[in-house]
């Protein structure tokens, strides 16, 4: 089970929080369309794995469709943990992408594979 917590400086999101709709999406919505409103935010909490000698990070979650969705609030932790907050700017259609990698520990060598995540926003 993942538990999601979204951190949001209250000085970046003071120009969207005018009573507009928030939701998070985690590690589990891969693949997933949601339908959103103009002027609603969408979390992104993505986060990262460690077994047998490898950590697996996550990439900034990211949209080349800044006219649908703006992002307002982004990062990676240390742990390789990553967070976005994205703003419903427009109607149209957006996409949230990340990439998750692996790090290894010294004496251990990762699978050579990276494993996207993708998220598809219809605002309306």
């Amino acid at each position: 089970m993942v538990t999601v917590t979204l951190v949001t400086p209250a000085a970046s999101a003071a120009p969207h929080s005018g009573g507009a709709d928030r939701i998070a999406l985690t590690n589990s919505d891969n693949g997933r369309t949601v339908a959103r409103s103009v002027g609603d935010d969408t979390g992104i909490r993505l986060t990262a794995s460690r077994e047998r000698g490898l950590t697996y990070t996550w990439s900034m979650p990211s949209t080349r469709d800044a006219h649908v969705l703006t992002r307002t609030v982004s990062g990676t932790t240390a742990a390789g943990d990553a967070y976005a907050v994205l703003h419903a700017e427009s109607p149209g259609t957006g996409t949230i992408t990340a990439v998750r990698q692996c790090r290894p520990d010294p004496g251990h060598k990762c699978p050579l594979a990276i494993a996207p995540w993708k998220v598809t926003i219809k605002v309306s």
